[in-house]
């Protein structure tokens, strides 16, 4: 006799956390091309031949076995270029992103436990700082420091620390309401070391995301300088320079604005998504 309150186990290794999985499968594909591209990548990203400009994509008549997503109008190998320019926007990601998040949970950390002037001070600076708009304000101060990657990176730290700031103090402020914070107060702990013990790993969960989040604002804030021209030499590989190549030729050259226009909008959906989904993961309060 059959139990009608049975229910089949779900698979242990399932789809069950596609917010997570999806996502990550995604990228970490797009960091094995990136950090094996010279394998992975079929010509030379920079290397021009004239007799093959325009080149369509495998899908089409009139395309090269070599060039599987065709190539653009110096003849440059469309996928090899989306490869190397991976390279760029992980590189930008990782360091701004981890910039950013020391910056501004440090500050949110200290301003959410300890309050005071502390915590006026901080607060009013970041009133401050997102009254600029952050766009405008990286490409100014990339015009102004001058272009390439460091430029890039710096920009980019230096107007989004806000966003940990503001998330990180409400986080700590709920936190050092905990019990568990009174209690390691009662035991005699300092203040300093409560706040690395017992709050820091409470709100890591939160920096986590933001960390994710803010990988893929930057992916979109360097593609945005390549499109002006000012992130690295407008010959170097990254998707920005592709799609504002590839913008003036959409009539008859489509697939050099398209491409890399998709692998920009699944890197920063990735991103995000997973984000959301290792919070949801790894947040002590959510599970």
């Amino acid at each position: 006799m059959v139990d009608a309150t049975y229910s089949p186990r779900p698979m242990r290794f399932k789809i069950r956390n596609l917010r997570l999985w999806l996502p990550l499968l995604w990228i970490v594909t797009l960091i094995i091309a990136a950090v094996f591209a010279p394998i992975f990548a079929p010509h030379d990203p920079l290397a021009q031949d004239l007799m093959l400009e325009r080149l369509p994509p495998f899908f089409i008549d009139g395309s090269e076995p070599g060039h599987l997503l065709g190539t653009d109008s110096l003849g440059r190998d469309v996928l090899s270029r989306m490869i190397y320019g991976a390279r760029i926007a992980l590189f930008v990601s990782v360091i701004a992103a981890f910039s950013t998040g020391i910056f501004g949970s440090t500050l949110g950390l200290i301003a959410g436990y300890y309050g005071g002037w502390w915590d006026r001070v901080i607060s009013r600076l970041v009133d401050i700082w997102m009254a600029f708009p952050p766009v405008l304000f990286a490409v100014l101060l990339v015009a102004v420091i001058g272009t390439g990657l460091t430029s890039v990176i710096f920009a980019i730290a230096l107007i989004d620390w806000t966003r940990f700031a503001r998330v990180i103090r409400a986080e700590t402020m709920v936190q050092a309401q905990m019990d568990y914070v009174d209690s390691a107060r009662i035991g005699g702990a300092r203040r300093m070391a409560t706040l690395l013990s017992e709050i820091l790993p409470n709100v890591l969960p939160s920096i986590i995301a933001l960390l994710a989040l803010e990988m893929g604002i930057a992916v979109i804030v360097e593609a945005i300088l390549s499109f002006v021209n000012l992130s690295i030499s407008s010959d170097d590989p990254t998707w920005g320079s592709m799609i504002s190549e590839g913008r003036g030729a959409i009539h008859f050259a489509w697939w050099v604005l398209l491409f890399p226009l998709i692998a920009l909008f699944l890197t920063v959906l990735s991103f995000s998504t997973l984000g959301e989904g290792l919070k949801k993961q790894f947040d002590p309060v959510l599970k």
